[in-house]
């Protein structure tokens, strides 16, 4: 448990890259990873290498990156739910890449067109860059567990640490507009109604506190 939580802690959102090719054997073990991910979460990921043109771009530009020819496209047939879980087996993915020595940014405006295959009936969520940073990031201001979620001193380790988790990860313009609340062994999980991003970010929380937390330990009370 504590390897994932020292994951979560060391990344961060980088824009800029080193001009630096993912060697092969780095792939396999992403695209190995992406899909086992789409078949548990029914979804179309695919990961896009050495392709400098979604971030060739004025709206790149305007988001300050450099050097990026590596992204992952979330796809999905379009669903009330492919937000959220676009959001939750993205950021499996954006943790392997990780633990492989990447660095990642997730990218919801501020890019070209990709060149995913988008076939009948699915859609482009969000992207997400790609590669060797030239630095590995900064942490940045997060809430206290306390205005993210019913935490007490009552509380059990397990949802403690899920909360923890859930305040190391990514959300759009580091809004952290979510909240857990713990009744007995079941755990609500609500984002806000106001803000970019809410579903995405809604399904990457999820993913961290359940890392965190340990699923053996809770329910999710939908």
């Amino acid at each position: 448990m504590e390897a994932i939580m020292e994951l979560m802690r060391s990344r961060h959102s980088v824009r800029r890259f080193l001009d630096k090719r993912i060697p092969a054997d780095v792939r396999e073990r992403l695209d190995v990873c992406a899909a086992e991910l789409n078949e548990k979460g029914n979804l179309h990921i695919q990961l896009l290498y050495d392709e400098p043109d979604c971030f060739n771009s004025r709206m790149a530009k305007y988001g300050r990156f450099e050097n990026c020819t590596n992204y992952i496209a979330l796809v999905g047939k379009k669903a009330p739910d492919l937000d959220e879980r676009c959001g939750y087996f993205g950021e499996l993915l954006v943790l392997k890449a990780q633990e492989l020595g990447l660095n990642t940014c997730w990218v919801a405006l501020t890019h070209g067109k990709s060149k995913a295959e988008i076939a009948s009936g699915e859609t482009e969520v969000i992207i997400i860059a790609l590669g060797y940073g030239k630095t590995q990031g900064s942490a940045r201001k997060s809430k206290n567990a306390s205005a993210v979620s019913n935490i007490s001193d009552n509380s059990p380790a397990w949802f403690k640490q899920g909360v923890e988790a859930a305040l190391l990860a990514p959300t759009a313009t580091n809004q952290q507009k979510f909240s857990f609340t713990l009744d007995g062994d079941k755990v609500t999980a609500k984002t806000g109604l106001i803000g970019a991003c809410l579903k995405i970010d809604l399904g990457i929380v999820k993913c961290h506190f359940e890392l965190g937390a340990g699923k053996e330990h809770f329910q999710w009370d939908e």
